[in-house]
């Protein structure tokens, strides 16, 4: 319970540090051929590309998720029979937060798996602990409740097949599934 208690304050901490969300600001790509003022022609091009607004590369399930960075991340990993969210995926989470919020047309489903130890009914159930604790901290950063779905799948769909520790650490995980 302590542990849950302070993932939840370093989430809230990192919230506040990070500030109120603001408004996405819109930048459309210049139309084809045209010059954007004050720069070379290749200068041009390379800024056209980097001033896309949010959602204009298509990636991940090509729903405008670019690759790389903590975006392009969709999985949470979990240690060996917990649902608390390590620190190391706070950015995920964020970013993904921030994506979302900025983007209330999509949804998400959150995927929740554990590895093959235990009964099916604990497992079935870690997942949805799994599920709901990503859904949570989603949500404390502004995730609308309409945009998340969560489903446990337990030990029914494992990542990587194995009897090790590296297998099923692979396995012990939420994943993220954006769908318009």
């Amino acid at each position: 319970m302590k542990r849950l208690a302070s993932i939840s304050l370093l989430l809230v901490a990192a919230v506040l540090l990070a500030g109120c969300p603001k408004k996405p600001t819109v930048v459309e790509p210049p139309a084809a051929g045209s010059r954007i003022p004050g720069t070379s022609d290749a200068a041009g091009a390379a800024a056209s590309t980097s001033t896309r607004p949010l959602g204009a590369d298509a990636g991940i399930n090509g729903k405008g998720i670019a690759e790389g960075g903590p975006l392009g991340r969709k999985i949470i990993y979990f240690d060996f029979d917990k649902s608390e969210i390590k620190p190391e995926f706070a950015d995920v989470i964020t970013a993904h937060a921030h994506y979302l919020t900025a983007n209330a047309a999509l949804k998400v489903k959150l995927e929740g798996n554990t590895d093959e130890r235990g009964t099916r009914e604990y497992n079935i159930g870690l997942g949805e602990r799994r599920a709901q604790a990503v859904r949570r901290a989603l949500m404390l950063q502004g995730v609308a409740e309409s945009q998340i779905t969560t489903v446990s799948f337990g030990a029914e769909r494992p990542a990587v097949d194995g009897d090790n520790e590296a297998a099923w650490a692979q396995n012990r995980r939420v994943e993220m599934v954006y769908a318009p």
